[in-house]
């Protein structure tokens, strides 16, 4: 009798290293969604897109950029904004679902995109990115590693690495246009950017029901204060207990203090961040039980 080997069934190509990774996230989180383009294809262009490259540019693109933020400003508070408040706030609004185009993928696949800001453009009216991956990062055995661009590093340190790495280069040219407008000096900007990269993924990682794990890896990815800060970022995660406010099996709810101020202060003194420095922790566990 002739014995036949039926040949085992293999998944489907990969089609991209980063597709699952923002399916999942557009699941969780409605206010954002991402498309990649192919190589050749071009980035979006007009009806309210603008590409991360102009603004780092600094000229018209980041003028027309901010002006949707000072009029929201005008619209909603009834006054007129700092310069740099205003530029504080486009900054946020830019780089907070930015830096998530990094870390989601990493915190759920384990692939770290490289995003220069030629290959990111940003629709805000719609919550819209565009992305164009050509590189990444992997781990050994991950099957994305056969798709081009793949580039595999040894383990989980390097990976971190290639996070903060990937992040830096993007913020790096992006602070290029908006920083003469923020007035404020370059550990300040860079401490901006690791409040983003660290409150973005945290709220993502709630929704996703992965909230400690989240915390966890950002201590790791951005030690701050405890370890040494990973340069250009300015401290670190800093998650801490917040005594008074306890999760339903009786555990200290999490909170940090940011690194920065967004200067949200200036258009409403009584109303700060959860996290800021100005809001001390018997407030934040009387806004907590507010919300819960």
């Amino acid at each position: 009798m002739v014995r036949m080997t039926v040949p085992a069934l293999l998944p489907s190509p990969l089609a991209s290293p980063v597709a699952a990774s923002y399916a999942r996230l557009a699941e969780v989180f409605s206010g954002l969604r991402i498309e990649e383009t192919d190589g050749d294809e071009r980035l979006p262009r007009g009806a309210g897109w603008v590409r991360a490259e102009e603004l780092a540019a600094g000229g018209a693109a980041l003028d027309a950029f901010l002006a949707w933020d000072n009029a929201q400003v005008l619209r909603d508070y009834g006054q007129q904004a700092r310069p740099d408040v205003v530029a504080s706030f486009g900054l946020h609004r830019y780089g907070w679902p930015a830096c998530l185009l990094v870390t989601v993928p990493w915190f759920l696949h384990r692939r770290v995109p490289r995003l220069p800001v030629e290959s990111v453009a940003f629709q805000r009216a719609l919550g819209r990115m565009a992305v164009r991956v050509e590189e990444f990062a992997c781990l050994p055995g991950d099957p994305a590693a056969a798709l081009p661009g793949a580039r595999v590093v040894s383990g989980e340190d390097a990976l971190r690495a290639e996070v903060r790495a990937s992040l830096a280069e993007h913020f790096e040219a992006l602070l290029g246009g908006f920083g003469p407008r923020m007035r404020r000096g370059r550990r300040a900007l860079w401490g901006m950017v690791t409040d983003e990269i660290v409150e973005s993924l945290w709220y993502i990682g709630a929704l996703l029901g992965e909230e400690e794990r989240a915390m966890a890896e950002l201590e790791l990815l951005l030690p701050g204060s405890t370890g040494r800060p990973e340069k250009p970022y300015a401290g670190g995660a800093g998650f801490r207990p917040l005594p008074g406010a306890e999760a339903p099996d009786g555990t200290p709810r999490a909170t940090r203090d940011r690194a920065t101020c967004c200067f949200f202060y200036t258009l409403r003194p009584e109303d700060t961040c959860l996290t800021c420095p100005r809001t001390c922790d018997a407030e934040r566990v009387q806004r907590l039980a507010a919300t819960a």
